[in-house]
């Protein structure tokens, strides 16, 4: 689909880089529950842009109004409508891309697909799209934190060629990954992944990188197997998020090189229910959940958009040189933190429910 995602909890999202507003639609949010903007805002502050060099300057401050489904600080279990104007827009910074595709970008395969795109800003395949995703997943991460006490902790894991140091899954927390403008909990690393990606944004060029994330005090049996296994659903809505190109969980593709003697789980006692020694399947076995953390990492291209000359084709095929304007990440993966804790709680939400409706039933 091009704009919902869940079965129960079911999210909409609309607008484009440069229009008026963007936003969401979230259906199947429980009633009864306290909802203010300001559960919804904090996230939003930690995904919008101008937060420092390291970003874009585009100056939005991304403010939240909720139009429906709340009334009196209170969920009615009605749609929940939320909308965020766009304030800094500048389309004409795109007039000169018109009749250039951008390299890797999605110009090309929009115009194919419907005949006309938003040529300004990339329209949905920009991650101001995103704004509605974590909007909405602030509301799902709300109810799992309140009701089954669940811990979504995302962080950069690399940036380039430089890595972080081990995780602790157990204890690792926001507060952590944002001691440091580029959010890697690694202060060392955290400092030379800053000093790459100010190296590459003075090259008027881009990097990738490795987001990690973890789900903490998730219950054992989440997960709809065959088709929407657990790691399925994460997989899809992790690689809906623009500029994702990769998705592994638990020992991911270093597993493939392991025997099963080394990589295997062994099970033990764990305060009253039964866990495991290690987690090699990162929290998941079958497509279910078995109690202990889901972790899981994503990897993200570098951003199509670099202001450096590109020799490349417009759209009638003549040779064009692209010198791209406007105003754009060197990297995108310090602002797809919050992103890709969205898109958890997302996941994590509809799988609680379905369980929930099937206790109920039967």
């Amino acid at each position: 689909m091009s704009s919902v995602f869940g079965t129960i909890f079911r999210v909409s999202t609309f607008g484009e880089s440069h229009c008026a507003a963007v936003g969401a639609v979230v259906d199947g949010a429980p009633a009864g529950m306290k909802l203010a903007e300001s559960d919804i805002q904090s996230q939003l502050d930690r995904r919008r842009p101008g937060q420092g060099e390291l970003t874009t300057p585009r100056d939005e401050k991304d403010v939240v109004t909720i139009l429906s489904g709340v009334e009196n600080g209170v969920t009615l279990g009605t749609p929940i409508a939320l909308m965020v104007h766009n304030r800094d827009q500048h389309p004409s910074d795109y007039q000169e891309m018109a009749g250039i595709p951008r390299p890797s970008h999605a110009d090309y395969t929009y115009q194919a697909k419907y005949g006309v795109r938003a040529s300004s800003g990339g329209g949905r395949s920009s991650a101001r799209e995103t704004i509605g995703r974590v909007a909405a997943g602030a509301i799902a991460e709300k109810y799992l934190a309140e009701r089954y006490g669940i811990e979504i902790v995302a962080w950069v894991e690399s940036v380039g060629e430089i890595g972080c140091g081990a995780i602790d899954l157990e204890n690792i927390t926001r507060s952590m990954v944002d001691a440091t403008p580029v959010r890697s909990p690694d202060p060392g690393a955290a400092r030379a992944m800053s000093e790459l990606i100010a190296e590459v944004r003075d090259q008027k060029d881009s990097v990738g990188g490795v987001v990690g994330c973890v789900c903490r005090n998730l219950p054992a049996g989440l997960g709809e197997p065959v088709f929407d296994k657990l790691e399925a659903m994460l997989a899809h809505a992790m690689l809906s998020i623009p500029a994702t190109k990769g998705f592994e969980i638990g020992s991911g593709f270093g597993g493939s090189r392991m025997r099963g003697s080394a990589h295997n789980d062994p099970f033990v006692q764990k305060g009253g229910r039964l866990g495991t020694t290690s987690n090699y399947s990162g929290g998941v076995q079958g497509g279910i959940s078995n109690g202990e953390p889901v972790h899981f990492r994503v990897a993200f291209k570098p951003p199509a958009t670099i202001a450096l000359k590109q020799q490349t084709a417009a759209f009638d095929g003549t040779d064009a040189v692209l010198e791209a304007k406007g105003r754009h990440d060197p990297c995108v993966v310090p602002r797809a933190v919050p992103i890709v804790e969205g898109m958890t709680a997302l996941v994590m939400m509809d799988l609680l429910l379905r369980q929930e409706y099937r206790k109920r039933s039967g």
